[in-house]
C-alpha cells in the first residue's frame, strides 16, 4: 500500500502505553480522528502489534525498522516482507534513533519496493538528504534531531532549513515527498510545515504523551491541507 500525501504519522515508538490493548485503543483514537477530519494518519506502533493494528482498524501502519538482511540465519532481525504479511503499507529506515548504513538503506528501499511497502528513509541535513533522495525513496524525512520530542518545532526553529530541504529534494527527485517532524505540537506547527512545502507531518511524544490524545489530534489535524 503505498501512502499517499498528504498524511500525518503518529509514530508509537516505545513510549508507556503504546503496547498490545493500550496501543489498539490509541490507534483507535487515531482512527476517530481520521474518519471525523477525513485527515489521512499512518501509524507506526510496536512490532508486535502491527498486524493487530492492521487487522482491528482503517489506518495505513508504518513498521518502525527493518533490517537490510535475508531470510535465514539472523536473531531477533526484521525483515521488510514479514512486516508486509502483516498488514504494514510503509517502513521507516534510518530513523534519527536508529541510524543505518547508505549501503543498508539502499537495500531496504529496493526491498520495500519489491514488497509494496513504501519507503521513509530519515536524512540529516542537505548532504544526507542528497545522497539518501538519489536512491529512490517515496518519501524522504528531515528532522533536527534535537528538537524531536521537544516543544522546539522545526518549522519554528528552522524554517529556512525546511525550504532549502524541500527545494533540494524538489530539484533532486521530484518524485520523493518530503517529511518534516521534530518537535510538531500544534495545528500551527502543522500548517506552517505545509507553507514551507512539507507533503507530510507527525509526531510521537507530542500525542502517545498527551493528556486527552484526541482532544490533541484534533489540533493537529486542524492545521493539514
Amino acid at each position: 500500500m503505498t501512502l499517499q500525501a498528504p498524511f500525518f504519522w503518529v509514530n508509537f515508538k516505545a513510549y508507556p502505553g503504546t503496547a498490545g490493548e493500550d496501543g489498539l485503543a490509541l490507534a483507535r483514537t487515531v482512527h476517530r480522528v481520521q474518519r471525523e477530519t477525513d485527515v489521512k494518519f499512518v501509524v507506526s506502533p510496536q512490532h508486535p502489534d502491527v498486524r493487530l493494528i492492521a487487522r482491528e482498524t482503517d489506518l495505513a501502519v508504518m513498521g518502525q525498522h527493518a533490517d537490510a538482511t535475508t531470510a535465514g540465519r539472523g536473531m531477533g532481525v526484521i525483515l521488510p516482507e514479514t512486516l508486509a504479511a502483516a498488514g504494514a503499507g510503509a517502513v521507516s529506515i534510518n530513523h534519527a534513533e536508529r541510524r543505518m548504513s547508505i549501503d543498508d538503506i539502499a537495500t531496504l528501499i529496493e526491498r520495500c519496493h519489491s514488497n509494496g511497502l513504501h519507503s521513509v528513509v530519515s536524512a540529516h541535513g542537505k548532504p544526507a538528504g542528497r545522497a539518501v533522495v538519489s536512491l529512490e525513496p517515496d518519501t524522504v524525512v528531515y528532522e533536527v534531531p534535537a528538537d524531536i520530542a521537544t516543544d522546539r518545532a522545526i518549522t519554528r526553529t528552522h524554517p529556512g532549513r525546511v525550504r532549502d530541504f524541500v527545494e533540494m529534494v524538489g530539484s533532486s527527485n521530484p518524485e520523493t515527498n518530503v517529511f518534516v517532524g521534530g518537535g510538531i505540537k500544534t495545528g500551527e506547527d502543522v500548517a506552517k510545515a505545509f507553507e514551507l512545502g512539507a507533503d507530510a507531518v507527525g509526531a510521537a511524544s507530542a500525542v502517545v504523551g498527551a493528556d486527552d490524545p484526541y482532544e490533541t489530534l484534533s489540533e493537529l489535524a486542524s492545521g493539514m491541507p
